[in-house]
């Protein structure tokens, strides 16, 4: 298994058998785990088929196990990742922190995909709102080197 990502927020493993395994961790860490695990699963009941499918959520240990969606991409144009976050919410969600290290490219799928969803809002009228965090902004408190 390979660590991908070892922040104050999650500890991120990639399986050599596909599996992406998150860890939360840090401030609001079951808020952001909660939050993943919702929008996740509404997007998966809208068919969307560019984001990670949920394979396992341990609710105890705020543990995420996904599917992968291919390898980061590391430059992109403003155009093409506001294209793909605007394809996004035509689902029903808004990302809340489009950027292009939250975008990955599958060659299986020959696309594009989106990942991180702990502080992204799902937009369908009535569906129950997003729990209050702080902003991704609001990195103050984080370490990302930790």
């Amino acid at each position: 298994m390979e660590e991908a990502k070892n922040t104050a927020r999650a500890v991120v493993h990639i399986g050599y058998d596909g599996r992406v395994f998150k860890q939360f961790r840090g401030p609001q860490a079951r808020e952001r785990y909660e939050n993943e695990v919702r929008v996740l699963r509404f997007l998966a009941e809208g068919e969307c088929s560019f984001v990670p499918k949920i394979i396992e959520a341990d609710d105890a240990q705020l543990k995420l196990v996904t599917s992968n969606c291919g390898a980061r991409v590391e430059r992109m144009s403003d155009e093409k990742r506001d294209k793909i976050y605007a394809e996004l919410e035509s689902y029903g969600v808004r990302h809340d922190d489009a950027e292009v290290r939250n975008i990955t490219y599958s060659k299986q799928m020959g696309r594009f995909c989106v990942i991180d969803f702990e502080f992204a809002t799902i937009l369908r009228e009535g569906y129950p709102p997003s729990p209050e965090m702080k902003s991704v902004a609001d990195r103050s408190q984080w370490k990302e080197d930790s």
